[in-house]
């Protein structure tokens, strides 16, 4: 079956494309990625801390099966609704360094819209490792969990 997200990572580069077309209007995707409860449903985490604002910052936990706890934060650069969010990504703990992830939100139609993810990592040896541990059938799984869950609220 083919992957609705969309992944580009080029030989050589520090960086990641993602793009994912959501059967959604451009107000309901961007809140899957502002509104802590929406948030939570879809990500399948906790939001320990969520400031959606420019110079803002975010936590979350989420817990595996075994039980054990794994923190991810980072601060917002730019929130503008409905159009960016530029911000720091880190999986605290764990040796892949801080990402910068920018977000931009594209409407299509009145019940369509476009998600652009445009990642920069520190090396390219820490993209690789990213891409290695799974991120392409990951992300689309969770991008499919959030056309799911925030159909619900149309």
């Amino acid at each position: 079956m083919e992957q609705k997200t969309k992944i580009h990572a080029e030989d050589g580069k520090q960086e990641v494309v993602i793009t994912r077309e959501f059967e959604l209007p451009l107000e309901l995707l961007f809140k899957a990625f502002s509104e802590p409860g929406i948030i939570e449903e879809w990500m399948g985490t906790k939001v320990l801390k969520h400031e959606g604002q420019k110079h803002g910052s975010y936590q979350l936990e989420t817990t595996d099966p075994k039980g054990n706890k794994y923190k991810f934060n980072g601060t917002i650069h730019e929130f503008t609704p409905n159009h960016k969010i530029i911000r720091t990504f880190e999986f605290e703990n764990m040796p892949f360094g801080v990402q910068l992830e920018i977000l931009k939100f594209e409407k299509l139609t009145d019940d369509s819209s476009k998600l652009h993810m445009h990642v920069l990592y520190e090396s390219n040896a820490q993209r690789d490792q990213v891409l290695k541990m799974g991120m392409a059938p990951g992300i689309n799984m969770a991008h499919n969990r959030l056309q799911e869950v925030v159909s619900k609220l149309k």
